[in-house]
């Protein structure tokens, strides 16, 4: 196929030239691997256009394609060619060719030349025209898009021109103003924002809304006001293209061979579009169709269905059938010639009976040729197209809050949605909504559990549901036995999970257009208003005012551990993230600078040397006092960096050099302590003493205190929008905005963070190490901005933070003291899981400047790699995120969907298995599988949280063997429900474990993958398809979820909260996960069934209309004649019986949508009894054979003895075959409405029409089967009509009776569903009668159906 698309793309250049000269240049096609690899090697050069380098740019440039796009397949010279050559692609277009050129052959000619190749040329021209049509749309898009202008630099005049899109090459520099669309692969090179960013909105690309932080090349010299295209010399090494949008490997060489790494951060991508910049300067690296954008243009995705596969095997036997009927023809033929031995008549040529035979044999291939359905594969088509249409314009998945409806992305799998047997979810943003609130938080091992913040959600929620009339339960608690590798039987309980339903729309509104375009669901009311707690507020507010109450040495050095272990962390929340800050009121470009702090630094330094503990005694100190800031931020080098402030005066040098003598080497360093610290210790750990104050009065007052300068800067702050990548990002953003420790700027170099009681200051950012699925963690380096130092902080998923931070350095009491801490942290983590909170870890590292100085070197090394890149960046990450100090863990509530109980149930109800495979915490799945109902109240969980291989294994033996007692015990009424995690399930998939782990998945109910990888959710899925061989979906919001979409059978994208990767990826995209209830259960159960008793009704047609011909073949000698007019003969199937089918195949209804969602059930019966399967394939060609004898022997003997000719007994059975054929589709349709009737009557009418015109005025027409005056003498004729009537009823009768047997044996489940509805009345109808007739002489108002609100108990009902 490669070869193909090059020796057509060489056609195309041979034909129409070079690229510039019109619209329809050569397209600059998507380059193979291969290719790529011969001409470019494994990376590509890119030069200045207009640099000193002009003739190695000129050698260079050669093979790299132009900016002009080209989507159109055809041009004005190729279309006929390339048209016709694509469509014979198909077997069937081939083997009617194959037909149409063997009727040419005089010996085997069945009809006139040009009868047969009519139903080839329809079909070639109606797909032809239909491709011309979408060709042309997309010529006038690229002609649109190619034609765009853009500011190119060029040489020759030394000035920025205005160019066409398509002329712009790699190597040139691209100007960009502010919400310019970029037109090719930029390397930002220059940014008029003085801190060398830029931002850009990938919605073109991707769907995403948020911006994204770009920013020009690190150590690029050229930065600045004066930056002219002239003075770049530098050398460009990068990847060769690909479609990966977050990856980008390559680097920059200068003059002096000197290396800087590039990344994705440096790239600007085609069709987005620049934001919050004024000017930007780029040098185009990929161009046209080798950038990301048009890499990642695939269109349409294709699979094959189960029924394709179905339906190609039975036409096989179609074929088979074909090549029976043709053999039995050529040997009766050469029987028949043999028969005569002495014959009256002389033939000049007489060929021999074999020979004879053999021409018949292709005859009659011309003339049965109708038993291969030519139109069933564009039929299929078509009925698609219809059923898609339908559920593309059903109003119940319209979400009315984002303005989305669903997506049919892969157009030929429809009735795969009815078969589905097994489903895998994801959890975070599938069954939960995504939109994450903070609701508390572990800080220094102590528990916040921030009740008024919970008391607010509670609140909220209550708004919500009473305004949208929703009853949720928050709270769900069963007991059920577990099975683990401790224990067999252990009691689990389930605590309360807050299952927050959607926000309103009059919510969302409140935000400006603007906001609620690109922020709306991360800076909602609720993810926002977040309540501080109080005893956390009383404890930041040390470092508002300028005393600390003392009451003891040792809760004094506790609570100054503790304050730099709080501020630490909000400090993290505000800056560990990818978050970008905006403002509604301003222009996009425009971002706060940094101001002064609300103190100068003099002040602040001040400040905390009156905060000194002037009660330490000298043994508890070693060395002389420091200042309060000391002890709370280590002081390490200083460093060269400054701040954007008034310059702060020198500090006493003794003080420095004391500073530099006793700086700390870890996070947890206590001082000695004399007798009796251990107890104050203990106690100011769980609660310092010198913080703890009385509760009440002082709440309040001390959020007032934390909360004066929030009020001041109240209209300042609500300005901010945060525009984060995720929703987790945005709420700890906002939780640490509640404490006044508030992100307000950031730049690539810094970040502008205000801190309470001190003010903005600049934390110069050195490094972000982004999140990724392998580590589970995010990290940014950056220089502490009070001491100085270089400081890790990360945050990512508490089994990888805490397994980081195991060891610490230190004392004994320090290591005792930090024991402690992780501890209590792991006992809260526990704790938020089974509340159903999502988990971070916060953790940070101090780095020496030598340390630093020996990782700075390996990192930029591994980003200026091209080869191993990935593998280079994740080593040196690991090899920085080490023996990391906790700080302590978030809880967040992620609200689960509205109607996921219900939908799970549904589901589950319909013989769906239900899988969870997610990330999270196995303690925060389990009781998100409670509440929305995967889990019951009788279930058994049986989970494997194994430390080895062997112990799982020995655990799988077990559990099954536990199962299987279960089974016996109690006739198999229990269910289980398997629980098991990440290392486990690696184990479980390895190939001496799978056979185990897929038989006892097979007898459990549902289940839940706990902490599992991307990669381990497609295997997952994989082997279910493979092994067990049933349909599959997969359902997710995610880029982590795309693996896992792609495998299954079917895949389906949620457009939630996390990008549209999983869309992108998917073959359906639904916007909530309610809505797979209907689209499986209503629209896949109709797409089967209309779909399979399509292709059954097909099959019947076209056997039964040739099996008359077949017939007709033991009383002509199987010569190959025919008793039917061949024009008549070629449109029976072609245009008077085509149309019904596909009404039949799009509006058929056998279930109406209520019963089908009422009674889930029904989805699993129809999918057990399949309607398409090898017995009714073969049920309905006897029933064709059936049809076809009758309609052939009924007028056969009506006719017999008479002088009719051979037209005049064809007619009526032709006209027969039409009528049973016709009613044959109402007998099974489910559904009749006006439409059923009116292409019923024109198909007949038209049949009619046609035969009698033909019959008056074709007089020479179709010799030797001309019909003239035929027709027009038969519908005179009585006994026509009554033969045609007999045939009708005698060919239909066994299918009614047929049917009438079944339904009252099996009743449809709309009848049931009606004559249970009619049941109901009637009962109530009587015991309302009976009510009346007791108590009619106590009222005069009689109670009726019309009264149903006078209704009397059960007990007042007299029997």
């Amino acid at each position: 196929m490669e070869r193909f698309h090059w020796l057509r793309d060489r056609c195309r250049q041979q034909l129409a030239g070079d690229s510039e000269r019109g619209c329809y240049a050569p397209p600059d096609g998507l380059p193979s691997k291969t290719s790529l690899q011969r001409v470019c090697g494994r990376r590509r050069t890119v030069l200045a256009r207009h640099g000193p380098h002009r003739q190695e740019y000129e050698d260079v440039s050669k093979k790299y394609k132009g900016n002009a796009i080209r989507t159109t397949k055809y041009s004005l010279l190729t279309f006929i060619p390339m048209n016709l050559f694509q469509q014979f692609h198909r077997a069937a277009n081939l083997y009617f060719l194959f037909l149409a050129l063997l009727n040419w052959v005089p010996v085997v000619e069945a009809f006139e030349k040009e009868i047969t190749m009519i139903p080839l040329l329809v079909v070639l021209t109606v797909i032809a025209v239909k491709d011309a049509i979408e060709d042309y749309r997309r010529y006038l898009f690229d002609k649109k898009v190619n034609n765009n202008m853009v500011r190119v630099f060029c040489g020759k005049l030394n000035a920025y021109i205005d160019r066409c899109w398509k002329d712009v090459r790699v190597g040139d520099f691209v100007r960009l103003s502010c919400n310019e669309i970029i037109p090719a692969d930029l390397l930002l090179l220059y940014s008029s924002d003085p801190r060398g960013v830029c931002y850009i909105e990938t919605a073109n690309l991707d769907g995403e809304t948020n911006l994204k932080l770009r920013q020009v090349v690190s150590d690029l010299s050229l930065q600045g006001a004066d930056f002219t295209p002239e003075s770049f010399h530098s050398r460009i090494e990068c990847e060769n293209p690909n479609n990966d949008l977050s990856r980008f490997k390559g680097y920059i060489e200068h003059s002096g061979e000197v290396r800087v790494g590039l990344h994705s951060g440096n790239l600007l991508l085609r069709s987005c579009t620049i934001r919050n910049t004024e000017t930007v300067v780029g040098i185009v690296v990929y161009a046209g169709h080798e950038t990301k954008a048009m890499m990642n243009n695939s269109g349409p995705r294709y699979k094959r269905s189960q029924l394709e596969k179905r339906l190609n095997t039975d036409v096989v036997w179609c074929v088979v059938l074909l090549l029976v009927m043709c053999l039995t023809a050529a040997v009766g033929h050469g029987l028949w010639l043999k028969s005569f031995k002495d014959s009256v008549f002389q033939v000049i040529g007489e060929t021999s009976p074999a020979l004879a035979g053999f021409y018949v044999f292709w005859t009659m291939i011309i003339v049965l040729q109708v038993l291969i359905p030519i139109s069933l594969y564009v039929s299929i088509e078509i009925v698609k197209l219809g059923q898609i249409y339908f559920i593309h314009n059903d109003l119940d998945f319209y979400n009315e809050q984002l303005d989305s409806r669903i997506q049919c992305r892969a157009l030929n799998i429809t009735e795969d949605l009815g078969q589905i047997q097994y489903l895998f979810s994801d959890k975070t943003g599938t069954l939960t909504e995504n939109k994450m609130v903070f609701r508390r938080c572990s800080i220094f091992g102590v528990d916040y559990p921030h009740a008024d913040n919970a008391r607010r959600l509670e609140v909220y929620e209550a708004e919500q549901n009473g305004a949208t009339g929703r009853t949720v339960t928050l709270k769900s608690a069963c007991s059920r036995k577990s099975l683990s590798c401790r224990s067999l039987s252990c009691n689990r309980s389930s605590v309360s999970l807050h299952t927050l339903t959607g926000e309103s729309l009059e919510e969302e509104e409140q935000l400006s257009n603007h906001a609620a375009a690109r922020t709306g669901a991360f800076c909602s009311r609720m993810a926002k208003d977040v309540v501080p707690d109080p005893e956390l507020v009383r404890k930041l507010n040390c470092l508002c005012s300028s005393t600390l109450c003392v009451r003891g040495s040792s809760a004094e050095s506790l609570s100054s551990l503790e304050l730099t272990y709080i501020t630490d962390f909000f400090l993290a929340l505000a800056i560990c993230n990818s978050v970008v800050v905006s403002s509604p009121t301003q222009p996009r470009y425009m971002v706060p600078e940094a101001r002064a702090p609300l103190r100068s630094l003099e002040e602040i330094k001040l400040m905390f040397q009156r905060l000194n503990f002037y009660s330490f005694s000298p043994p508890q100190i070693k060395g002389s006092p420091r200042s309060f800031t000391s002890k709370l931020f280590p002081r390490g080098k200083t460093g060269s960096f400054t701040f954007n402030t008034p310059p702060r005066s020198s500090a006493d040098p003794a003080q420095e050099s004391d500073q530099e003598t006793c700086k700390l080497k870890t996070k947890v360093d206590l001082p000695d302590r004399g007798d009796g610290g251990d107890s104050a210790a203990t106690r100011s750990l769980e609660e310092p003493e010198n913080l703890r104050e009385a509760k009440g009065d002082g709440d309040n007052q001390n959020l007032e205190g934390l909360g004066g300068d929030v009020e001041s800067k109240e209209d300042r702050d609500d300005e901010l929008l945060y525009e984060a990548e995720s929703p987790d990002e945005a709420a700890l953003v906002h939780a640490a905005r509640a404490y006044r420790c508030t992100l307000r700027g950031r730049s690539a170099e810094s970040l502008l963070v205000d801190l309470p009681g001190i003010g903005s200051l600049v934390v110069q950012l050195l490094h972000i190490l982004p999140f990724d699925s392998n580590r589970k963690r995010m990290s940014v380096v950056v220089r502490h901005p009070l001491t100085g130092q270089v400081v890790v902080y990360t945050k990512g998923a508490d089994s990888v933070i805490m397994d980081l931070a195991e060891t610490q350095e230190g004392s004994e009491r320090a290591k005792e003291i930090y024991s402690h801490i992780r501890e209590e942290t792991q006992k809260h983590l526990d704790g938020y899981a089974r509340e159903g909170l999502r988990t971070l870890c916060i953790a940070k590292k101090v780095l020496e400047e030598e340390e630093y100085e020996v990782w700075l070197k390996r990192q930029l090394l591994a980003e200026s790699s091209i080869e191993n890149q990935e593998e280079l960046l994740l080593d040196s990450a690991q090899r920085l995120e080490t023996n990391l100090t906790l700080l302590g863990c978030t809880g967040i509530v992620d609200r689960l969907q509205e109607e996921v109980p219900e939908t799970i149930e549904a589901l589950q109800d319909a013989g769906i298995k239900v899988w969870v495979l997610t990330g999270d915490k196995q303690e925060t799945a389990i009781n998100v599988a409670n509440a929305c109902k995967l889990l019951r109240s009788s279930d058994r969980l049986l989970t494997a949280n194994c430390g080895s291989k062997d112990a799982f294994a020995a655990l799988l033996g077990e559990l099954l063997m536990e199962v299987q007692r279960e089974e016996e015990r109690e006739d198999g009424a229990s269910s289980f429900v398997h629980v098991i995690d990440g290392r486990t399930l690696e184990w479980a998939l390895q190939e001496e474990l799978k056979g185990g782990f897929l038989e006892l998945s097979r007898k459990c109910k549902a289940v839940i993958c706990c902490r599992s990888t991307p990669l381990q959710k497609s295997k997952v899925v994989q082997l279910i398809r493979d092994k067990i061989g049933v349909m599959t979906l997969a359902v997710g919001d995610g880029a982590n979820d795309v693996s896992m979409i792609q495998v299954a059978d079917v895949g389906i994208g949620i457009s939630g909260q996390e990008g549209m990767q999983a869309v992108m990826s998917s073959d359906f995209a639904i916007s909530r996960f309610k809505h797979l209830k209907k689209l499986l259960l209503v629209h896949g159960h109709w797409c089967y069934h209309r779909l399979a008793n399509m292709i059954l009704y097909f099959f019947y047609k076209n056997v039964m209309y040739v099996n008359l011909l077949f017939w007709y073949q033991f009383f002509c000698g199987f010569s190959g004649s025919v008793m039917i007019n061949s024009w008549v003969l070629i449109l029976f199937n072609l245009v008077f019986t085509s149309v019904p089918p596909l009404v039949y195949g799009i509006l058929d209804r056998d279930t109406p949508a209520d019963t089908l969602m009422k009674l889930p059930e029904l989805y699993e019966a129809a999918r057990t009894t399949k309607v398409y399967i090898p017995s009714t394939f073969w049920i309905t060609i006897l029933d064709a054979f059936y049809q076809s004898l009758v309609c052939f022997f009924v007028p056969y003997f009506a006719l017999a003895g008479s002088d009719a000719g051979t037209l005049s007994f064809g007619s009526p059975v032709n006209t027969s075959a039409l009528f049973v054929i016709l009613l044959h589709q109402v007998i099974e349709s489910n559904t009749l409405t006006w439409i059923h009737v009116l292409v019923l009557v024109l198909s007949a009418a038209l049949y009619f029409g046609f035969v009698q015109l033909y019959s008056a005025f074709c007089v020479v027409c179709s010799h030797p089967t001309n019909l003239f005056g035929v027709e027009t003498l038969l519908i005179t004729q009585p006994l026509f009509y009554i033969i045609c009537a007999l045939t009708t009823v005698t060919a239909l009768l066994p299918r009614i009776f047929f049917r009438a047997l079944f339904n009252t044996l099996h009743p449809s489940s709309a009848l049931r569903s009606a004559q249970r509805e009619e049941a109901a009345a009637e009962r109530y109808r009587q015991r309302m009668q009976r009510w009346n007739l007791k108590h009619s002489g106590a009222s005069g108002l009689r109670v009726c159906a019309d009264n149903a609100g006078l209704e009397p108990s059960e007990d007042e009902v007299v029997s």
